[in-house]
């Protein structure tokens, strides 16, 4: 249930778009009550609605769910508050976008209350347990909308992102959340939590998928105070420089402690230079969260209703927000110079390194222990993640291995505001933002190989090693010198071996004009979901062209030979 896999079966003919439908909501029914939604559309309205889809829009017949503080018409907005509940008669922005671009939407899911919280907890509609393991946390406030996508229920989703809650939830479901800039996804339609601070954040299996999402919702909002567009940014050039906590403090988690040293060693083996950074001051600004006046801004949303509907409130909710009208003008105030002061103190970071790499959380709880300790244990969950919309950082929240237990371990890209595109391209090992294009090489053009010099000499530089997707199949072309042939077949492809390289933009026109018939430029799927270009074959020259697929890649269909010989 993931997009690109949904367009391809659409595009193919193994799948229709009904079929699809029908297939979510079977899988839904079979989970039965498992405190994902709190509301969802009748199958036969969504049925409708997609035999009316065209087939040309760019998320045709895609699934997708939203967290319920944001508004879709016809569909009550609870905030996981029954007594709060209200029927919109127009949807949020964000919803009316991904419509408009032929995605189909399911339902409304379960979240804590008045988006207060990071784990998932703080409901009436019953607790949305993780996808690995169900006496674990899934993570809040946007708990159902990644449990949604974890389980396979729909292809991605919305939630919101105050302090952390896109982030928390992808980490502890194995997916990838991005938290884009403040004011980049407009705000209007979703009910607020903290208005300054807010934002609409995505969910997702790959980088590419969210980001494909992202450029969909990225429209300046005139009707939106809170939206901005994205200015003119500097240009870049050298080596990626990622700033890595001097000291991180992982609650005596040592198997988090352990796989965030072998993230910090992935990144560098990649290329990119690690810098050791005093996370301090950012965390002195994470605590202005909820330890300064911010708590007023919570109040000013939902105070009011919280104050004459008590009994229909969390408990650890109703404690949180109701701190707000104890705040006075001074502690606003001097919590606004406090914040003033750490964005300079913080500003120079950003000199010696283009992003932070972090922990998406120091560790992970069981439900009976964020129940029996609900206030500390969330807050240091948040730990990694409270100071970003503060200090108006983006953010993307990336897979980063698994414990013993099964349970997945995260980590957060954090750039400054605007650099959405920039933490992307990092995840993925690709650099397209910095006038660069990168291109995958599966034959001569690999290091060591005859023509990787065509490479070398237009400046290009080796990014990292990886597979295709497991939707590639490789010939041997009988060329001079010898040169595989690529094509995709998702059916009975598997993964193949290729080298990713960054290309000076300037210099990739002279590269392509070296490509000879058969093969030619395309766009190839790798194994983490990214698109890159790439090197591929023109079906019909395969006739004579031994299949070596099953050898996984052309450096061992060399050896091979040699072993022949």
């Amino acid at each position: 249930m993931r997009i690109t896999e949904l367009r391809r079966a659409l595009t193919d003919g193994s799948v229709t778009v009904e079929e699809i439908v029908r297939d979510v909501y079977r899988r839904i029914a079979e989970r039965g009550a498992d405190g994902v939604w709190i509301s969802l559309r009748d199958q036969e309205e969504v049925l409708r609605e997609a035999a009316l889809s065209d087939p040309s829009l760019p998320l045709h017949g895609i699934p997708f769910a939203v967290k319920d503080n944001i508004d879709a018409a016809g569909l009550p907005t609870t905030a996981a508050c029954p007594a709060f509940s209200r029927v919109p008669e127009e949807s949020a922005v964000v919803v009316d976008l991904l419509r408009k671009a032929g995605a189909l939407l399911i339902g409304k899911t379960n979240m804590d209350q008045f988006a207060t919280g990071l784990v998932g907890t703080r409901t009436p509609y019953g607790i949305c347990r993780n996808v690995h393991d169900p006496e674990y946390i899934s993570g809040g406030s946007s708990s159902g909308s990644a449990v949604a996508v974890a389980a396979g229920l729909v292809a991605f989703s919305l939630g919101t992102d105050t302090a952390g809650s896109g982030r928390v939830p992808a980490a502890f479901n194995n997916l990838v959340g991005l938290k884009p800039t403040r004011g980049l996804l407009s705000v209007r339609g979703v009910v607020p939590a903290c208005a300054s601070l807010d934002c609409v954040s995505i969910f997702a299996h790959t980088v590419g998928e969210a980001m494909e999402v992202f450029e969909i919702l990225g429209r300046t909002d005139g009707r939106d105070p809170w939206s901005r567009p994205i200015p003119a940014l500097p240009s870049r050039d050298g080596l990626i420089r990622l700033g890595v906590p001097d000291r991180a403090e992982f609650f005596g988690d040592t198997e988090s402690e352990a796989l965030f040293k072998d993230e910090i060693e992935r990144m560098r083996a990649r290329g990119y230079e690690i810098v050791p950074v005093d996370l301090d001051p950012f965390l002195e600004a994470a605590r202005l969260l909820y330890g300064g006046a911010w708590v007023a801004e919570r109040d000013h949303a939902v105070g009011d209703f919280i104050r004459s509907h008590p009994d229909e409130i969390d408990p650890t909710v109703r404690s949180i927000i109701t701190e707000g009208p104890r705040k006075s003008a001074f502690e606003a105030f001097a919590g606004l110079y406090e914040l003033q002061r750490l964005k300079a103190v913080t500003a120079p970071v950003w000199e010696n390194i283009d992003a932070l790499l972090l922990p998406t959380t120091p560790t992970i709880y069981r439900i009976e222990e964020v129940l029996a300790d609900p206030i500390i244990l969330n807050s240091r969950l948040g730990t990694y993640t409270n100071f970003v919309n503060l200090l108006d950082l983006s953010a993307l929240a990336i897979p980063a291995g698994f414990r013993k237990n099964g349970l997945p371990f995260g980590v957060t890209l954090v750039g400054p505001a605007f650099e959405d595109r920039l933490l992307a391209s990092i995840a993925t090992g690709t650099d397209a933002s910095r006038g660069m294009i990168p291109v995958a090489v599966v034959g001569a053009h690999l290091s060591g190989q005859p023509l990787n010099g065509q490479l070398t000499e237009r400046g290009a530089t080796l990014v990292r090693t990886t597979t295709t997707a497991p939707r590639y199949r490789l010939h041997a072309l009988p060329t001079i010198p010898p040169k595989p042939g690529l094509i995709r077949d998702s059916k009975h492809g598997a993964g193949i071996e290729v080298e990713v390289w960054n290309m000076p933009i300037e210099s990739f026109g002279s590269f392509v004009g070296l490509i000879p018939h058969p093969l030619g430029i395309g766009t190839i799927e790798l194994a983490d979901g990214s698109w890159v270009k790439g090197f591929i074959c023109e079906p019909e020259a395969l006739g004579a062209a031994p299949d070596i697929t099953d050898l996984s890649g052309w450096r061992n269909y060399l050896k091979s030979l040699s072993s022949k010989a």
